[in-house]
């Protein structure tokens, strides 16, 4: 049996719980540094298999297909955090899976994620917990408003939850708990700003940060990124330290996520990640070394790279509504890194692929996109 922290050298084999865009881009590192790449995802011929060694087609919880992957594999990673706990805790036993079982088990729950965070002593939204309409109607009776609604599992890009405006939203707040049981209700920070800090730690505990990104949202779904982010740098200082006191709490191993909210000169922890996330794509081509090449680097138990943002940047996300156009602009326009993920089927809101825009300012940036923008028309 290999013990969890020793070192995987390329010609060895990383098993990738997940096909997914993040599955494809971690593949895609790694077969990049020599590493062959096994992909364990129910879908035929998805993402990340087009660019790996070996797919075993299964779902995520299948016991057997999870062994079979861990006794293909040298290490195993995973590309969401909904990994079947089981599936984690035998991989762990295993020793392959330096990431562990623990960052899986917090951020899979909204309850133990805010209660960890709270725990680390580090600034969150003001919450509580609920798991029934009798309990969410109690609790609102003097939480201030507004507030939102969460499920404490599932959920993301904006599903799952339910914003409470006022006293008249009550009634459909204790609705949604009777339904769903477990959930968490949430002070509504009117925030600035969002903001991701990803960094990767190494089995060493050896970490490092890539720039704080701001993001912007629409409809509950990333629309784009921007790097360097527009803070000032003690806000940076700050984000920074909250988040390695993080990492340092929980021992993470490999790429993750923070976002937080800024409001004025504070910032909150709101949730994370424990792997590569949406919002640091732009690293692919804005930095020396992508999040998904520093994450295959952690796992493997390599020393992390120095990071250095090369130019500002903004990632933008495509859309299944944008891909039609995206294809157009590709045909008569040079601006742009564009990523697409393979996906077979382009569904509205579904991410289909990203495009990163980088330049020595960004002003040159943003003409990028302009020209990008008017090659779709």
């Amino acid at each position: 049996m290999r013990k969890n922290n020793s070192i995987v050298l390329p010609g060895q084999t990383i098993g990738i719980i997940g096909g997914g865009q993040l599955g494809r881009m971690m593949a895609i590192a790694a077969k990049y540094m020599g590493y062959r790449v096994n992909v364990l995802d129910p879908t035929v011929d998805c993402p990340a298999a087009q660019v790996a060694d070996h797919q075993i087609i299964a779902p995520y919880e299948d016991m057997n297909a999870i062994q079979q992957l861990t006794a293909l594999s040298d290490v195993v990673t995973y590309e969401f955090e909904n990994v079947d706990l089981q599936a984690a805790a035998y991989i762990e036993k295993e020793g392959k899976l330096p990431q562990g079982a623990f960052a899986l088990e917090i951020t899979q729950n909204r309850e133990k994620e805010k209660k960890l965070i709270k725990a680390a002593d580090l600034p969150v939204p003001e919450f509580a917990i609920v798991n029934s309409g009798a309990e969410c109607e109690e609790i609102l009776r003097d939480f201030p408003l507004p507030a939102v609604i969460k499920t404490c599992r599932g959920g993301y890009d904006g599903k799952g939850q339910l914003k409470i405006d006022a006293r008249s939203d009550i009634a459909t707040a204790v609705q949604f708990a009777q339904d769903h049981s477990h959930c968490i209700v949430e002070e509504w920070i009117t925030f600035d700003k969002e903001v991701s800090v990803i960094f990767t730690r190494a089995q060493s505990g050896e970490i490092t940060f890539f720039p704080v990104a701001e993001n912007e949202h629409k409809d509950h779904v990333l629309f784009k990124t921007m790097v360097p982010a527009s803070i000032n740098e003690l806000l940076e200082k700050e984000a920074f330290r909250a988040v390695e006191k993080l990492a340092e709490h929980m021992k993470i191993v490999g790429t993750f996520a923070v976002e937080l909210f800024v409001k004025g000169d504070r910032i909150y922890l709101n949730e994370m990640a424990p792997r590569p996330h949406n919002s640091g794509h732009y690293t692919i081509e804005a930095c020396n070394v992508s999040q998904f090449t520093q994450h295959i680097r952690a796992i493997c138990g390599l020393p992390l790279m120095e990071v250095n943002l090369l130019e500002p940047a903004v990632m933008i996300n495509v859309l299944g509504e944008d891909l039609e156009s995206v294809l157009q602009a590709m045909a008569k326009n040079t601006s742009g890194f564009v990523h697409l993920y393979g996906k077979a089927e382009a569904k509205t809101k579904r991410k289909m692929g990203h495009i990163t825009f980088i330049g020595a300012t960004m002003d040159k940036v943003n003409k990028h996109i302009q020209t990008f923008e008017e090659a779709k028309q």
